[in-house]
């Protein structure tokens, strides 16, 4: 669908029709940003993580080792901005906050998860091509 007929169709009310596959490749498709969340280094080792369960921000950034605080908590921001993480607070002192997935981002998370499977299962060979391709 051209931009300008995607542009249009939201005018109109018909996002879900104006959004299908495809328009992803577009500079104006709204779907780059909740991608790029989900499949960034970090987006997708905090939805990986979170499928273990309910997890707190130093649990959360022992797990994934080499994530900065400021990087963990713009992603978990962005995730749970985009309706995949649920920030939970819950009144104690000192402040205790949770993070887990919700419906949406269980579906999301065992998307990438897939995804980490593969290439944690092919690791070998894709370092070897990689020295092959070095080596050349």
């Amino acid at each position: 669908m051209p931009a300008k007929q995607h542009l249009e169709t939201q005018a109109t009310g018909n996002l879900a029709e104006g959004l299908r596959r495809g328009f992803v490749f577009s500079g104006q498709c709204p779907s780059r940003d909740i991608l790029n969340h989900v499949v960034s280094r970090w987006g997708v080792l905090v939805l990986v993580a979170l499928l273990d369960g309910t997890l707190r921000f130093s649990q959360l950034r022992r797990r994934i080792g080499g994530v900065s605080e400021k990087m963990l908590a713009q992603t978990l921001q962005n995730l749970e901005g985009d309706g995949f993480v649920l920030r939970t607070s819950l009144p104690v002192v000192p402040p205790h906050v949770e993070y887990s997935l919700t419906s949406s981002g269980v579906e999301v998370a065992k998307r990438v998860e897939s995804l980490v499977d593969w290439i944690e299962d092919n690791v070998s060979s894709i370092i070897a091509n990689r020295a092959k391709q070095a080596a050349e």
